[in-house]
């Protein structure tokens, strides 16, 4: 017989206490915790945007830094996400043991899962909006066209917490994380439509496989609702976001019964 779906076994009071206690944590240090992640996309934004934008007059109708803009918010969203359910995660499980101590209360290893899940979406928030804030204030976010790209920063978060978290359960060593963070997403930081359009550099098959990129994605959606115009392949980006992000916390939560019963 299949598991269960694991919204039928995740208690939402449960999941929101952990979720409550890496809040009353991240309360304490948010100041160190925002800068650098905050930061690393601003940074681009103006080194690239100011200074390659100089020579570069227009992309794809609009100027360079306004093209680069919406794809850095999907970043910003991105790092948010991926920090907290790597190396974050990884200390709390394999060091300082604290889901072993969750779950010595009535709290279950979904309801943990489900927890950790929530703070990366509500970190990739706070770093994807306040973001989109300073976008929206120079004058980079058209609206009210680019509102709705704030709904899509936590379904970033979300897809980029589901593929830090399984591979998070799945490494032996914290020195695994190099490799997520060097050979997975700084490739898609650099190929996935954010600096320059992939339909005008690759050929038929790279842009196949630009498809697989998770990255590509977000960017496109929120590109879209900055620019007020949208196309069919969306559906199709929107799709892949939800159902690769519930196929992996399907296999995240068996990994976790799994790591926290055993």
């Amino acid at each position: 017989m299949s598991a269960p779906p694991l919204t039928s076994r995740v208690s939402l009071p449960f999941a929101l206490a952990v979720w409550r206690r890496n809040l009353a944590l991240y309360a304490r240090t948010w100041k160190l915790n925002l800068l650098p992640n905050f930061f690393e996309p601003l940074l681009y934004l103006v080194s690239i945007g100011v200074g390659v934008g100089a020579y570069v007059s227009e992309m794809r109708g609009m100027s360079y830094v306004a093209f680069l803009a919406p794809g850095l918010v999907a970043v910003a969203a991105m790092n948010g996400a991926s920090f907290e359910v790597t190396y974050n995660a990884f200390v709390r499980l394999n060091f300082e043991k604290t889901y072993e101590s969750m779950l010595t209360t009535p709290i279950q290893p979904e309801d943990v899962l489900a927890g950790e899940v929530l703070w990366a979406v509500t970190r990739a928030g706070i770093y994807g909006g306040c973001f989109f804030l300073v976008v929206a204030a120079v004058g980079l976010a058209p609206m009210p066209s680019a509102l709705l790209a704030v709904p899509l920063i936590p379904l970033t978060g979300l897809l980029f917490a589901a593929l830090g978290i399984a591979f998070s359960l799945r490494i032996p060593a914290i020195e695994f994380f190099s490799f997520y963070f060097t050979l997975f997403l700084t490739p898609l930081f650099l190929f996935s439509d954010i600096f320059f359009p992939l339909e005008e550099r690759l050929p038929p098959a790279g842009l196949w496989l630009a498809e697989l990129l998770p990255l590509l994605h977000p960017v496109r959606l929120i590109r879209s609702a900055f620019v007020g115009e949208w196309s069919a392949i969306l559906l199709w980006d929107l799709v892949y976001v939800l159902g690769l992000s519930a196929l992996l916390l399907w296999v995240a939560a068996r990994v976790t019964r799994r790591r926290l019963t055993g």
